[in-house]
This record gives C-alpha cells, structure tokens and sequence, in this order.
C-alpha cells in the first residue's frame, strides 16, 4: 500500500508553498509565551511532588515511572530549583514535538508535514500547556517512535534496497517507544495502535515490529525490576487501587467528548466536516497516523465509560490528528484554516491577558479559592506556620509537596492521605519522628480527634492568608508505634495487599511496618 496521500502527487505538492515563515514566527511567539507562562503560574501540587521524585532520584516511583522526575532533576541541576526552570521541558516541548513531525513525514511530502506542524503549533493548548506532568515525556517520546516508524515505513515501501537502514528506523522506534513506556503506561496505546496496522495493513512486514517490541523491551524490564523492589505499587496503583468504586456513567463519557472537541478545536472540526471524504481516503494512504491517532482516543473513549479521562491524557496522541489532517486538506485550506487557528488562539490569550491583570483576592468567591492561595501563596502560608524544633507535615499529598517546594524541604504527610501519590510510603521513615513536635498543616477544618490518638496533647491553629483561613494541627511528643499500629496498619490493609503470586524482593514499607517484604493483615 501506498503511502503518498491522495493530495499530495508532485503537482500538487508544488502548488503549496512551504510555510517557513510562519513556523518560525509560531515557534519564537509560542517559546517566549510559555516561557513567561512557567515562570508566572504558581507551582501546582502534582508539578511539585514531580519535583520531590527530582530530589529523591530513583528509576520508578509510587504512581508512574520515572521520566518526569529525570527530566526535572536534569533541568534543576543545570539552573536551579526555581518554578520556570523545572518546567523549562514542558515549555521547550512543543518544539520537539513539532521537529518530530516534520522529521517522521516530511519523506513523504515535505510541504504538508510543515503544515501540520504549524496548525499543532497554532492549538491554543501548546501556548497554554507550560505545566509539567508525567504526560510532558510520554507525549514527546510517543511522537517520536510514530515518528521513527513512518520513516520505517516509507523507507521500506519506498526504496528497493533498505535493508539496514529501515532496521535501523525500526529499532530507533522501539527505542523511543520504551522511553515512552518509562514516562506513562498509557504507551501501550501507541504499541496497540501498531500492533492494529502491522495486523491489518503491514502483516508481510512483521519483522520490522517484532524488532520495535524487541528495542523497547529492555525499558520494560526496568519498570518491572523496579516493581519487583518496590510491593509492585505501579501496577497495584494503576491497576487495581486507582480504580476501586468506578461506577459507569453518561456524565464522564459526554465529559470526554467535550474535552475531545475542545482540544482538537472549532477549526479543526469544521474542516475536518467539510473533508471528510478526503480523511476518509488518507485513512486509507496513510493508515499508520491514523491507527495512532484513533485507537488511543478510542481506547479512552471506553474507558470514559467509568473514568473522567483527564485532559491531559489524550496530549500523548493528539498530534497524530493534526498530520491526519494536513494530508486531508486541498492546498486552497491551508491559509483560510490557519488564519482561523490564529483567531481561536488569540481568544484563548486575551483570556490569559484579562485573568493576568486580575489580582489573587478578585477570585475569593471562587469555590476552591483556598487552593488557588496554597499555590500562589505557600511561602507566606509556610512562613506562618514554621517554628524552631517543630517539623512540619500535612494531611495530603498536594499541600505536602506544594508546602515542602515552598519551604525547600520535606514535608511528610502524617496519616492516611489518598489513593493518589503514595511515594512517602516508601521514603519516609516515620520512625525518625518519634517523640517530635508535629504541626500538620491543611487548607480545610480538621478534627483534633484524628491525631490524638498518637500525641501526647493535640491543638488546632488557625491562620489568615489573602482572605482564606487556613489550620495546623500541633501534636506534641509523637508516638510512632500507634502511629504505626493505627495509620501505617490501615495503609497496609488498603494499598499493600499485592497478590500472594507476584514475586517480591523488597519493600520498604512494609519493610518498616512489619520487617519484611510481605505484611500479613
């Protein structure tokens, strides 16, 4: 099958113009503009237990692998600890995204693939997007591999003596595939999606994917050796414990589609109305993109059924659409369509502008105000709360990380916390704070009755911070073994309770709790 889009024969290629200009215009505006972004927006709590992964370096963590926490520890290394600089990979990586794109299908028409770069470039989402989560590796690394295997493809299809050098495509995409894997297991989409096209399209050139699944295995290994250390708490926590009471609904399922159309934007979908004969046929020339682009954002259709599926979830795969639709419309689009880009961005920027000249007070009748003050304000909040000889906790993994960012320091959370962002489970020794004054710090009322079972006395102290009342409960002299018998028992009961087949060859936490790797109940 060919891979030459149905528009994109010599004659037609020749009638559209390159639009060199405007990428670079697009890639310097998009850079400064995330640039100020990331160092403007106030450090969320998932952006700062990334950067506790960065300061406690291991290869695999509680929730997810490792990547994101490699990637920040490299960028504060080199500059520092402060907000722009741990995002300094979420604001270049749109760049390499983009530079993927045009590298993976500009073999196949040059012209096209910079138009696809420039209409992924103008989404409002890679102006907006200067958050680092653990989808900033995966999306790069998943464009990559698809990127690598195009090449492979059109390499093989188009010259007689490949050989080596389709090989050599192949392995570089299961290369990119297992750094894809060590940054968010929601890869395996992308390795489904190519398991559908070689089964469907490519069955005669099996060998090219067998030798992808072999260079990406050796990441695979890593993941599972880092399981099998560490109660196999990645797969129990995306398996099974993140899971546990989804119940299907309408809500979630209509949420996704909403989200679905949003991202991909009215421009997009208007044309995409208007050409949906020539998508069809690129489906057909062209079927390695779309596999990559649907199959995932099928695969979370499904799932929507029973999970909200975040935004940022689909970004892995979301570039894929863009290809599908530059090889979809007639060289007489392309101007009109990003003219259209560039007013459905402008929107979203003067939306920024407006909320940028507004101050953190204008927001107090907000309902989750109180957040929005814990991020903007947790140096002050922490500098409140801070007293000789007492160490500081709080009673959920958000504030801890965003406190313990603020403060340069570790802040544990003391109890039973949540389902989510369990990694002071296995790097906190509880221990070490026996006999210690603790003030536990929250951002909503909490009951003295909670913590008194394992201090001697226990008070609540109250706070003021632009507007919102904020608490600390002190405990004075910690008493671990209730503390471990009590709280540590429950955790056990709740999030350690891996099945009795899986091989285990260390656990720290229950290592602590019990002095083995294996707790009973």
């Amino acid at each position: 099958m060919s891979l030459t889009s149905p528009g994109s024969s010599s004659a037609t290629t020749a009638a559209l113009p390159m639009p060199t200009r405007s990428l670079w215009w697009v890639a310097a505006a998009a850079l400064v503009w995330r640039g100020w972004l990331s160092a403007a927006l106030p450090m969320t709590g998932d952006e700062a237990l990334f950067y506790w992964w960065a300061r406690f370096l291991d290869y695999g963590y509680y929730d997810h692998p490792p990547m994101v926490g490699w990637w920040i520890a490299a960028s504060r290394a080199a500059l520092g600890d402060a907000t722009w600089a741990v995002r300094l990979p979420a604001t270049l990586l749109p760049l390499g995204v983009g530079w993927a794109l045009w590298w993976g299908w500009s073999p196949i028409d040059r012209s096209r693939a910079a138009w696809a770069v420039l209409l992924y470039w103008l989404a409002p989402i890679n102006w907006l997007g200067a958050l680092i989560t653990t989808d900033s590796p995966l999306i790069l690394w998943a464009a990559w591999s698809a990127a690598a295997m195009a090449r492979a493809e059109h390499r093989s299809l188009q010259v007689s003596d490949a050989g080596q050098s389709a090989w050599r495509l192949y392995a570089l995409s299961g290369v990119f595939m297992g750094l894809a894997f060590l940054s968010k297991y929601f890869a395996v989409l992308l390795g489904l999606a190519f398991t559908a096209y070689f089964a469907t399209v490519a069955p005669l050139r099996w060998r090219g994917f067998v030798w992808m699944v072999l260079c990406a295995l050796p990441a695979v290994a890593v993941n599972v050796l880092w399981n099998l250390n560490h109660c196999w708490t990645n797969i129990m926590f995306n398996l099974f414990n993140r899971n546990e009471g989804a119940q299907a609904s309408w809500d979630t399922a209509l949420t996704y589609l909403g989200t679905l159309a949003y991202l991909l934007g009215p421009v997009f979908l208007w044309w995409a109305v208007r050409c949906w004969r020539s998508l069809a046929q690129v489906a057909r020339a062209q079927p390695l993109v779309v596999w990559a682009a649907l199959l995932p954002l099928l695969c979370f259709g499904l799932m929507s059924a029973k999970k909200v599926i975040g935004l940022h979830w689909v970004l892995g795969f979301y570039p894929f659409a863009f290809v599908w639709l530059a090889w979809a419309l007639p060289v007489a689009a392309f101007r009109p369509a990003t003219r259209a880009m560039h007013v459905w961005l402008g929107l979203h920027l003067l939306a920024c502008v407006g909320v940028a000249m507004t101050d953190l007070p204008q927001w107090q009748s907000m309902r989750y105000y109180h957040r929005l003050v814990e991020a903007a304000r947790a140096e002050q909040m922490v500098a409140q709360v801070r007293a000789p000889g007492v160490v500081l906790a709080s009673n959920g993994y958000s504030s801890a990380a965003v406190f313990g960012y603020a403060a340069r320091e570790q802040v544990p959370v003391l109890g039973l916390g949540s389902v989510h962002a369990r990694q002071d489970d296995l790097t906190v020794d509880y221990a070490a704070l026996d006999g210690k004054t603790i003030r536990v710090m929250a951002t909503r009322p909490v009951s003295l009755d909670d913590y008194r079972a394992y201090f001697d006395g226990v008070r609540l102290l109250t706070f003021q911070q632009d507007g919102a009342t904020f608490y600390a409960v002190e405990g004075v002299n910690f008493h671990y073994p209730v503390y471990r018998e009590q709280v540590m028992g429950e955790i056990n009961r709740l999030y350690y309770r891996f099945p009795a087949w899986l091989p285990v060859w260390g656990c720290s936490f229950c290592q602590r709790y019990c002095g083995a790797d294996r707790c009973t109940l």
